[in-house]
């Protein structure tokens, strides 16, 4: 019985969508413009930990498209998920917090992008596949650490 109170855990509790928010600014005149829209996407990835062995994890996604030097919609959505981790080295701690999680639940909010996008009336935005190892190496570089 001892020996399983060490046993390693890494397992999703819970997902849930944490915040969402679209603006259409400029809607409805900039609705009949003819020019193809610039779409500019933003990720950003945080976790805090909420109980012992506990963490959320949220990935939040901005995709701001604009026409000339107006706004046509503005999708802001935060992902988030609740994993239990216990019993791992600080490494692999960072590790699954930082990578493996943020990965979990990107799909989740690809999905409600191109939802939000769809039932707003426009084309649906498909958030890219993201390097969460990439995301992260970066994040130390710069001296932040985990994500927050």
């Amino acid at each position: 019985m001892a020996d399983q109170d060490q046993n390693p855990v890494f397992q999703l509790q819970r997902v849930y969508l944490k915040d969402l928010s679209l603006e259409q600014p400029n809607s409805p005149q900039i609705l009949l413009e003819q020019q193809q829209p610039q779409v500019d996407i933003q990720l950003n990835m945080g976790a805090e930990p909420i109980a012992d062995g506990v963490f959320e994890v949220t990935v939040t996604a901005t995709v701001t498209t604009t026409v000339g030097d107006r706004t046509l919609f503005l999708v802001e959505a935060k992902q988030a998920g609740i994993f239990e981790i216990r019993n791992v080295p600080q490494d692999q701690l960072q590790l699954l917090v930082g990578v493996a999680c943020p990965q979990t639940l990107h799909p989740y909010l690809r999905a409600i992008v191109s939802d939000v996008c769809i039932r707003a009336g426009f084309p649906p935005i498909l958030l890219p596949e993201v390097n969460f190892q990439a995301m992260l190496e970066a994040q130390q570089a710069q001296g932040q650490g985990a994500p927050n």
